[in-house]
């Protein structure tokens, strides 16, 4: 009712599985909050199946995955596109190299997300290309997140794929270093979901539509400190 002369107002619960999604959602409510200051927005963190669960159940207005949600129930737009790169901590002998290979991976110590993670699912569809498959390398350790990777990575205790966009801080500081890895260019698509059985709500609308808005061009390579 207080939307009708014009002004969108409510609760806006965006669902989301994915730690790019979990750094760009703050980033973009805060800039869509700026244009609708009556929305209150909560993200709610999940697991990708339950990211569906909770459109379907009305639990949630929007979700943020790694990967397209079929189903006719379901209507979904990709909108990040989400890099991964190889970190290894500072003083490493593959930061001083212009390039590993592949084949390299095979000794290292390795840390892994969980196996539902999309890091974990696109980087072991990357080395099948070279015969490399999970038996193949040495993972000694598997965490539920890109922080606590980052933090074993900066201790010296191996190297690690994360996204990005989770590692740009310690990047940054340079208590982690990228290290290419050769041929192997990991990405994967972030997609924003909704129920397409439901009637939207304005709030519900205006995020669907501001995700592309102009003002978020820079969202491939969002700076740090761009709020």
């Amino acid at each position: 009712m207080l939307s009708l002369p014009g002004e969108i107002v409510g609760h806006l619960k965006i669902a989301c599985s994915t730690t790019a999604g979990k750094y760009i959602l703050p980033r973009l409510a805060a800039r869509f909050r700026r244009h609708h200051p009556g929305v209150h927005i909560s993200i709610l963190t999940c697991t990708q199946e339950n990211v569906g669960l909770r459109l379907l159940e009305n639990e949630a207005d929007l979700g943020v995955v790694s990967v397209e949600m079929g189903g006719e129930r379901l209507e979904c737009q990709r909108f990040f596109t989400d890099h991964i790169v190889l970190i290894a901590p500072q003083g490493h002998p593959w930061t001083k190299r212009e390039a590993i290979e592949p084949e390299d991976m095979l000794d290292a110590p390795l840390i892994m997300r969980e196996p539902a993670a999309g890091t974990r699912r696109a980087l072991l569809s990357a080395l099948a290309a070279y015969d490399i498959t999970l038996d193949d390398l040495n993972v000694f350790l598997e965490v539920g997140n890109a922080e606590a990777i980052l933090t074993a990575v900066s201790y010296n205790t191996g190297v690690s794929f994360v996204s990005k966009l989770a590692a740009a801080y310690a990047l940054s500081w340079g208590s982690v270093v990228e290290a290419p890895v050769r041929g192997i260019k990991l990405q994967r698509q972030l997609c924003m979901a909704r129920c397409g059985m439901t009637q939207p709500n304005r709030a519900q609308e205006a995020f669907w539509g501001f995700i592309h808005h102009p003002e978020n061009d820079d969202s491939p390579c969002f700076p740090p400190s761009f709020i």
